[in-house]
């Protein structure tokens, strides 16, 4: 027993290491974490000293006037659904498109499947730019078009090789016993195959979704009609406009005033961006927890075969 008890005790050494270790991650995390604390502190501080730069741990004169203002900018809550609705859409369908891709390279029988598997994997590698990808565009007629949000995102190769390579560590008796059954390869991918691809799913659909809310050069190149406008490009515009989005806000009925008042709640190009910027990013985090147990086994098994 005393041998035991020896062999688990870990040495001073190994003790300082092990809490060396837990001190880095500890200020690694707060290091990621403080961008977003801070966008948060100075949103609800006195406009004044966050446009002065006072404001830097711990926010004064707490109001929460810059948020109510922020949603009474034109275009907001159209940009917000735009956002939202290719978010969603965009996210199922390429989830379903990458997954599908992926089951149909996994199987033997697929006419020319070692061919359109690397011509798929090729695009990864070669781009054809800029231009000839907006006269593409154009030509499909995918400007002013919210369809040009989904359609080109549905097939991911990157996604489709995560997916390959986990339904490859899958047991292949599931397929091979619903086959006997007299399964189709339709049944085997809804019933089968998605089931058991849970963790993987759900990793793409990070990445699917983060790629879609974070996304706004399509919008820039893409769209003139304001009514398409997602929320990034909002942010982008806004962020290079925040003068001119002040009085934008005092024309909707926002709070610009002057004398005493002025020198807290007024609105400044500071507080504009650090409101827009914490409005925009707070749903996205919102979706990472509700797919991180799935993350880490996901990306573990869809990118190592074997």
């Amino acid at each position: 027993m005393a041998s035991v008890v020896g062999i688990n005790r870990k040495s001073p050494l190994e003790s300082f290491v092990i809490a060396l270790l837990y001190v880095f991650f500890a200020l690694f995390t707060l290091m990621c974490l403080f961008p977003f604390y801070y966008l948060i502190i100075n949103s609800i501080s006195a406009n004044d000293m966050s446009a002065r730069g006072d404001i830097m741990f711990y926010p004064r004169n707490v109001h929460f006037k810059n948020y109510i203002n922020v949603m009474t900018v034109p275009g907001l809550p159209m940009a917000a659904l735009v956002s939202l609705g290719r978010t969603v859409l965009g996210t199922g369908l390429t989830v379903m498109g990458s997954s599908f891709l992926g089951f149909m390279f996994t199987q033997q029988k697929l006419w020319g499947r070692k061919f359109w598997y690397r011509f798929v994997v090729a695009t990864m590698y070669f781009s054809a730019g800029l231009i000839p990808w907006y006269l593409t565009m154009r030509t499909l007629h995918f400007t002013n078009n919210f369809l040009a949000y989904i359609i080109p995102s549905i097939v991911q190769p990157f996604n489709i090789i995560l997916i390959k390579t986990y339904i490859e560590n899958t047991p292949i008796e599931l397929q091979e016993a619903a086959e006997v059954d007299g399964a189709s390869i339709m049944y085997i991918f809804t019933k089968i195959i998605l089931p058991i691809s849970t963790p993987i799913l759900a990793t793409v659909a990070i990445f699917a979704a983060v790629g879609q809310w974070n996304a706004f050069m399509d919008t820039l190149i893409l769209m003139t009609d304001p009514k398409l406008y997602s929320l990034q490009f909002l942010l982008y515009k806004y962020l290079n406009e925040a003068r001119s989005l002040i009085q934008m806000i005092a024309a909707s009925g926002g709070s610009i005033t002057d004398g005493a008042i002025n020198s807290m709640n007024a609105q400044t190009t500071t507080s504009i961006q650090m409101t827009i910027a914490v409005v925009v990013v707070i749903p996205i985090l919102l979706v990472y927890p509700v797919f991180q147990r799935f993350f880490v086994k996901g990306i573990m098994i869809g990118a190592v075969k074997g």
